[in-house]
This record gives C-alpha cells, sequence and structure tokens, in this order.
C-alpha cells in the first residue's frame, strides 16, 4: 500500500495491532496466514504478550523472505509452542477431550495449579523464574532482522509494576527479555526485570495500546486482530473464571476508550475472536496443544476470508 503525505511528512498505509491471549493468539496467527496470502504489507506494528511475540515472528518473517516468508516464521513459532507443551503434563487424553474439549479446567492437574496459585505467589512456585518459552525464543528470535533498516516498525507493551503503565520497547530493545515481560503472567511467574524495573504482561495497560501506531503520524488503515472475546455468555463462578472475565473487561475497556478517540482518518479493520473463543474457558489459554492450536488457526483463517463492512475512509490532506 502507497502512504499518502499529511503536512509533507509521509503517512504510514497499514498499521497492525495484536492482542494477547495465551494460546488463544493461534487466532491472530490464522488471519495473519490468510491476510498475507493477499499480499499484506505494514508499516507499523504493536502487541502485547502472545501477540507481541507473534508479531516479531512475523516481522522477521517479512525480512527473510516478504509475506510468504512470515507465514513460515509464524507457523515454526506455533510448532515450537506445540512441541514444548507435549512434555508438559497438563494435557488432555482422548477421553477427557471427548467429555470435555479443549477446557482442561477438569483435569486435577489443572485444579491443583489454579489451587496452588490461589495460596502461594509465583516467587513461592516458582523461585527461579522457570519459563518454556524462554528456551523457544532464545532460538527463534533473530535481531539483526528486527532492526533491518527496512523493518516494519514493531513495538512491544509490557505495564510497569510499580507505575501500572504501558513501557514501549522498539525494534532495537525487543529481545527475549522483553517478548517474555510482556507475556508475564503474575500468578504464574514472577516479574520480569529489564533495566532495574519490574514488568507484567502489557494486556494490562493496554490490550494492545494504540498511540505507538498513530504517532508521529496516523495511518490510514489500522487493523486490530483481537485474541480475547469481547462479550462472554453467563456469569463466571470460580476464582480463576472471574478473575479472567474482570481482566477481559478491563483490557476492552482501555481498548475501547482508544478507539473511541481513532482519528476520522484512519479506516478501522477489526477481526473479532469472539464466534471462535466463545465457550473456551480460561484453562484453554494455557493448552499447547497441536491440535487445539490447528483449530484456532483455521477459525483465524476463515475469520480473515469473510468479508467486512468497513466505514468509508475520510479522504487525507495531500
Amino acid at each position: 500500500m502507497t502512504a499518502s503525505k499529511l503536512g509533507g511528512v509521509a503517512r504510514p498505509g497499514t498499521a497492525l495491532a495484536l492482542q494477547g491471549g495465551g494460546a488463544h493468539g493461534a487466532f491472530a496467527w490464522g488471519v495473519l496466514d490468510r491476510l498475507l496470502e493477499d499480499d499484506l504489507r505494514l508499516d507499523a506494528i504493536c502487541g502485547v504478550s502472545s501477540g507481541a511475540i507473534l508479531a516479531t515472528m512475523l516481522v522477521q518473517g517479512l525480512m527473510r523472505g516478504g509475506p510468504e516468508g512470515a507465514r513460515i516464521e509464524m507457523r515454526r513459532l506455533w510448532q515450537r509452542v506445540a512441541q514444548a507443551y507435549a512434555l508438559s503434563p497438563l494435557q488432555s487424553g482422548p477421553l477427557e477431550r471427548w467429555l470435555w474439549g479443549w477446557d482442561l479446567s477438569n483435569s486435577l492437574i489443572w485444579q491443583g495449579l489454579e489451587t496452588a496459585m490461589r495460596l502461594f505467589s509465583p516467587a513461592q512456585l516458582n523461585p527461579l523464574g522457570l519459563n518454556p518459552l524462554r528456551a523457544v525464543l532464545d532460538d527463534l528470535i533473530d535481531r539483526s532482522l528486527l532492526t533491518h533498516p527496512t523493518a516494519p516498525r514493531l513495538t512491544v507493551a509490557a505495564t510497569d509494576v510499580e507505575t501500572g503503565r504501558a513501557v514501549l520497547f522498539g525494534n532495537a530493545a525487543i529481545d527475549t527479555e522483553v517478548l517474555l515481560a510482556s507475556s508475564c503472567l503474575p500468578f504464574v511467574f514472577p516479574a520480569i526485570e529489564i533495566g532495574g524495573r519490574a514488568y507484567w504482561d502489557g494486556g494490562y495497560s493496554g490490550n494492545p495500546p494504540l498511540e505507538p501506531l498513530l504517532t508521529p503520524i496516523p495511518p490510514a488503515e489500522l487493523i486490530l486482530i483481537r485474541a480475547q472475546p469481547e462479550r462472554r455468555p453467563g456469569v463466571p463462578t470460580t476464582p480463576a473464571e472471574i478473575m479472567n472475565r474482570l481482566n477481559e473487561i478491563a483490557c476492552h475497556n482501555v481498548l475501547a476508550s482508544e478507539l473511541a478517540a481513532l482519528p476520522g482518518s484512519v479506516r478501522l479493520t477489526s477481526y473479532d475472536a469472539d464466534q471462535a473463543l466463545l465457550d473456551l474457558p480460561i484453562s484453554s489459554k494455557f493448552n499447547g496443544q497441536a491440535e487445539f492450536l490447528s483449530s484456532l488457526f483455521r477459525a483465524g483463517r476463515a475469520a480473515a476470508a469473510r468479508p467486512l463492512a468497513r466505514p468509508p475512509t475520510v479522504a487525507a490532506a495531500e
């Protein structure tokens, strides 16, 4: 997409915002895989949590081999996630899958983990800060590609624990620690320290924040891919489900405020995950089984293939 000019300054063509949602991020992978088939071109990307990791692989792939390279790189990421999860005891057997689908909450291991998270802090449960994603990211990240002069502008957001504000990391700063900080769930992992500051999941301060995509010049188009349902039927009853819904509401309210303030010259295209994720409980966010990830990937591709109703674009001054 060619860029226009505002006040003599080149205007970005397309910006991409990626929500976080753990394993549910495979839905966003499917959406992007389908859009890249149509030669999607991106000027700026912002992501949090699993959205930040996916965005990093997307940028690396674009630098390695254009849209097709990005599809390959994203697939590598989710394959590695599934391989790492294959060693986890938190798995559904054939009978459990037949009875409860992708809901892990009936597993005795999940129930024990849920109880432990209520009784003990991450520092007690995981004093060494062990995270299976660390080895995966160390092996996948190529910072020379992220900092290439032609790479899209990439922003990863994490939440500063003390201030509660989003801290933005650009291409040159993004590494394994930054991505772990952006996806750090405070009930599971100790806070990630970078430069003497402690960070939690970026979704708490914006899921994702749109400000880095709108400055200094708003793009012509903003693509938003959600990895969390905006609406859920019924009332949650377990502590984990209640906390999950509270987090979803808080994250969506922050994003809704930013969307309401979106300049009229920006065309918004939103791919919503409600249909695919509506009946999935919080436990499924921790489900890295290859078959489950593939089902979300297919749902994302289907969502991207459906025609979207888009509001007319307000013409920008040349």
